[in-house]
């Protein structure tokens, strides 16, 4: 890939639908300033300049793939109660699709709270179930999937899992098995409860804790034998066609099979000024499923995605990426080398 067949690419992402599964949540911000400590206890003293809600969850995944050019169509469930309206009116505020919404007279809308004193986050409170949904909610929640994926020309098909109750053993398998039929990619973003469930999956994005909680395993991720090994058992448990990692700091990992070939590779992060770490792993999926649904070469894949994640690192609060950013850093990298 040469720097204008790059550019080309990023263009090519303003063409795609994006089917988005799993967890949303509101993200509620209070931003303000600390003077002083509290009397009563030792803790920070905040005082509220601003209020924010934002689309946080598998909302924001929906959110970087719109930053991207993409069209995000979001599947999800949220509550029949005032912070769901308010999802879905800021789903419509950023002219998103609101077919795929269920709401539920049974859950509450997951809300996390978050409080940011000096741009510094000082406190989270979740307000939230996690239950699966019940048998009237799943039915529902199915029926859209299936009148969606019939209606509209999916290219990539994202699981964005939050382990809050959205995604079930069953309902992985009734979307793989329409997604396998159909020839649409699938990528996912796991948590631990549904960690083993996601067979036959294109592409599988843990960060290293998800990994060895979700296998039940321990070794050295510094060690490059030892890493490329438990990787190399969870692309082979799920029968997945690539496996990317996230360690941090440390970059991320790739193992994959494509088109006959097969490979593996560290890619290092790049130094950045660090504000906020949240969202990175929704950046990272985002990006890398649009890269999927166009048939990048997975190193190149990897390299797209590990500087996405890294940008909004910079950024306080989840936040999405930044197209243009995206691609300058991109080709200032080298990465279409």
């Amino acid at each position: 890939m040469q720097q204008d067949e790059l550019i080309r690419l990023f263009e090519s992402f303003n063409k795609l639908n994006v089917l988005i599964i799993g967890d949303v949540m509101m993200d509620s911000y209070l931003w303000g300033d600390v003077e002083r400590i509290s009397p009563e206890a030792p803790v920070p003293i905040v005082s509220v300049k601003s209020r924010e809600s934002r689309l946080g969850g598998a909302a924001n995944v929906a959110l970087n793939v719109k930053a991207m050019g993409a069209n995000p169509i979001l599947c999800s469930v949220v509550g029949n109660d005032q912070k769901g309206d308010e999802f879905i009116n800021l789903l419509k505020l950023q002219q998103m699709d609101t077919r795929g919404v269920v709401k539920s007279t049974s859950r509450i809308t997951t809300t996390k709270f978050r409080v940011i004193g000096n741009k510094v986050q000082m406190l989270r409170v979740d307000e939230e179930v996690d239950n699966a949904l019940n048998q009237e909610d799943k039915k529902a929640f199915f029926d859209r999937f299936k009148s969606i994926i019939n209606e509209t020309n999916i290219e990539v098909i994202i699981f964005q899992d939050y382990d809050k109750g959205v995604i079930t053993s069953d309902l992985i398998q009734l979307v793989m098995d329409i997604a396998i039929e159909k020839k649409v990619p699938v990528a996912v973003d796991p948590k631990k409860n549904n960690f083993i469930n996601y067979n036959n999956v294109t592409l599988f994005k843990p960060n290293l804790k998800e990994l060895k909680e979700g296998l039940n395993i321990d070794f050295n991720a510094r060690n490059k034998k030892e890493l490329g090994k438990a990787v190399s058992h969870l692309k082979s448990k799920l029968n997945a066609q690539m496996v990317l990692l996230t360690l941090s700091e440390d970059g991320v990992f790739i193992d994959y099979e494509n088109n006959g070939e097969k490979g593996s590779t560290i890619l290092p992060s790049h130094i950045r000024m660090i504000s906020d770490v949240s969202g990175a792993g929704d950046t990272v999926i985002s990006v890398a499923s649009l890269c999927l649904a166009k048939n990048v070469e997975p190193s190149v894949l990897a390299a797209i995605s590990n500087l996405a994640g890294g940008l909004v690192c910079e950024k306080v609060g989840v936040v999405p990426v930044d197209k243009q950013v995206l691609l300058t850093e991109s080709l200032k990298l080298n990465i279409s080398s």
